[in-house]
Formats: C-alpha cells, sequence, structure tokens
C-alpha cells in the first residue's frame, strides 16, 4: 500500500499516531456471506517517530487466538504542516519483509511461530539488530570497524577509543587524538579489541 495522508479532524479525536494506528489495528468485522468473522487488537506498540511497531493478534468469534503476527508502519508526523495534513502512514506486516528492522523485543516476544519466508527473514534481521544495539561499551574501550570510516576532513580510521562525557558517547584515536562522531554507533559492526594489561611493578621499601 501506499501513504495515507490526513488531517487532525480526520484523525478522529486521537492525539497521536501510535494512539490512532493502535485503534486501527483494533476492530471486529462480523461474518458476511462468505467473509468469515475477522478480530484483531494490538497486543503491544511502541512508536519510535518514524516508525511504529505492533504485535497484533488476529482471534476468531469466540475470542480465542488464531495468530500473533507483527505489523510495521512507517510514520510521518508534523503538527505544523502547512497544508494541514499532519500525519501520514504507509503499513505492512512482517510477511511483506520490511526494509524496516529496529523492532523492540517486547513486540518480538509477543509473535507467535510463522513458517513464512519473508516473516522469518525479518525477525532475524530484527534479533540481529537487537544483539548489535544490546552490545556494552565502557569508558575507555577501544573498538576495531572491519574497515576504515572516512570522515568530512579526508582522514580515514578504523580504530576509536570510547570516551564518556556525561550521557554522550566521544570517539578519539587510539592515542586519545581528536574527536570524532559516527552516527547510529551501536547499530554498525564492530569489534571491541581486547587490549593486554600491564601490570604495575611494585617495588617493596628497603
Amino acid at each position: 500500500m501506499g501513504w495515507l495522508t490526513m488531517t487532525r479532524m480526520a484523525m478522529g479525536g486521537h492525539e497521536t499516531p501510535k494512539a490512532y494506528l493502535d485503534a486501527q489495528l483494533t476492530y471486529e468485522r462480523k461474518a458476511e456471506g462468505d467473509t468469515p468473522f475477522q478480530g484483531l487488537r494490538v497486543l503491544k506498540s511502541v512508536y519510535s517517530g518514524s516508525t511504529y511497531y505492533a504485535a497484533a493478534e488476529r482471534y476468531d468469534e469466540n475470542g480465542k487466538r488464531i495468530y500473533v503476527t507483527a505489523i510495521i508502519c512507517l510514520v510521518r508526523w508534523n503538527p505544523r504542516a502547512s497544508d494541514g495534513h499532519i500525519f501520514g502512514y504507509k503499513d505492512m506486516d512482517e510477511d511483506m519483509g520490511p526494509c524496516e528492522a529496529s523492532c523492540p523485543r517486547s513486540v518480538l516476544a509477543l509473535l507467535t511461530t510463522t513458517s513464512h519466508p519473508f516473516a522469518l527473514d525479518w525477525r532475524r534481521r530484527c534479533y540481529r539488530m537487537l544483539a548489535l544495539r544490546e552490545r556494552r561499551i565502557a569508558d575507555g574501550d577501544l573498538i576495531r570497524f572491519p574497515e576504515p570510516m572516512k570522515f568530512t576532513d579526508g582522514s580515514e580510521h578504523r580504530e576509536f577509543r570510547i570516551r564518556r562525557d556525561g550521557q554522550k558517547t566521544v570517539l578519539t584515536l587510539a592515542d586519545g587524538r581528536g574527536r570524532f562522531k559516527i552516527s547510529r554507533l551501536l547499530e554498525r559492526r564492530f569489534e571491541i579489541v581486547r587490549e593486554p594489561k600491564v601490570a604495575k611493578t611494585f617495588f617493596p621499601a628497603a
């Protein structure tokens, strides 16, 4: 599907993209003719500011679970849009193999098993991203990228020292020179270099 955009009035009183999408994914449709009953409810959803992830449960007319799948929506949210269309979204489910693979663990944990190849690939990519983001790097750690990173001054470097500046992470060269910034650091592939520790020599008093 393409993008659907709307004004605040069209959002039906919902103040945020998350509230609107939660409501859209919660419904019951009675059986009509050859069309069976359809029920859907959101078990858990997370909205990051540009992407919405939800674990949505499909159930039957008795309220019994059929399966839980992931629904992903790309979101555009601009309350000050000049044309009044402040909200837009593009929805897809995991069977479509979305490119966006930053689904939180709390949503992934609720999904039921699937055999769909695109959904399986998407879930693998999400767990790989989680593994990258959940790495712990400490002040003073030396990290090494697979390939040198090129910066605006033309320099290229592969190894960086981690320095904590309050809540910020600052990168320097291994010897402490320079200050570098690498966007989305924890989503990138790098290794933590295990440096040999030099024991201090102790000279007892004569």
